[in-house]
C-alpha cells in the first residue's frame, strides 16, 4: 500500500453527473464528523506520529484539512463572483511547519472543520448547473478548473487525509 495515497489519487473522467455532485457534497459535509472520529481517543503523543516515514504528524494532518479547505471555500466564492478569477497558490508544506499546525491542539481545527463545513455546504447545495460550470485558473498548476471538478477533488482530499490517520491507527493498532 501506498501510504501517501491509501486511497489513491483523485481521478474523475467524463461527464460530473448531479448524483456525482450529491454524493461529494455529502463527502464534504460529512468530513468534520469523519475527521473527529479519526482522532478519537488519541492522546498527544499519539497525534504527534507521523502517518507514514517523512509524512506529517496527524495532527498537521487535521490543521492541513482545515488550511486547505478554508482556501478552497474562498477559490470557489472567488469562481462564483468574479470572471475566471486567477487564485493565490499557498505553499502547504510550509503552512504545515507553522507552529500552530505543529504545535495546536486539534480541536481547534476540529471545531473550524465543523463552522466551515456547515457553510460550504449550505453554499454547495444552492448551487447551479451553470454555477458549477464557472472556473478560477490556479498558476501553480497552469490549469483552469471548474467547480464541479473542485468540488469532487475536495471532497475525495477529506476522505484521502482521513484515510491517513485510520490507516496508521489499523496498522499500530491504535
Amino acid at each position: 500500500m501506498d501510504y501517501r495515497y491509501p486511497i489513491g489519487q483523485f481521478t474523475h473522467e467524463g461527464e460530473i453527473t448531479l448524483a456525482h455532485r450529491q454524493q461529494w457534497i455529502q463527502d464534504i459535509a460529512d468530513l468534520p464528523k469523519r475527521a473527529r472520529e479519526a482522532v478519537e481517543g488519541l492522546n498527544e503523543e499519539q497525534l504527534s506520529l507521523p502517518y507514514r516515514d517523512g509524512g506529517w504528524m496527524l495532527k498537521q494532518v487535521i490543521h492541513h484539512m482545515a488550511d486547505s479547505h478554508m482556501n478552497s471555500v474562498i477559490r470557489f466564492k472567488l469562481a462564483l463572483t468574479e470572471d475566471t478569477p486567477t487564485i493565490r497558490p499557498y505553499f502547504e508544506e510550509r503552512w504545515a511547519e507553522l507552529s500552530d499546525s505543529k504545535d495546536l491542539g486539534v480541536e481547534v481545527s476540529l471545531h473550524l472543520l465543523d463552522a466551515l463545513h456547515r457553510r460550504w455546504s449550505a453554499l454547495l447545495y444552492a448551487l447551479t448547473d451553470e454555477d458549477y460550470a464557472k472556473k478560477f485558473y490556479h498558476p501553480a498548476s497552469k490549469e483552469t478548473m471548474r467547480l464541479d471538478h473542485c468540488l469532487g477533488l475536495y471532497a475525495w482530499h477529506g476522505k484521502h487525509h482521513v484515510a491517513q490517520i485510520t490507516s496508521l491507527r489499523d496498522r499500530l493498532g491504535i
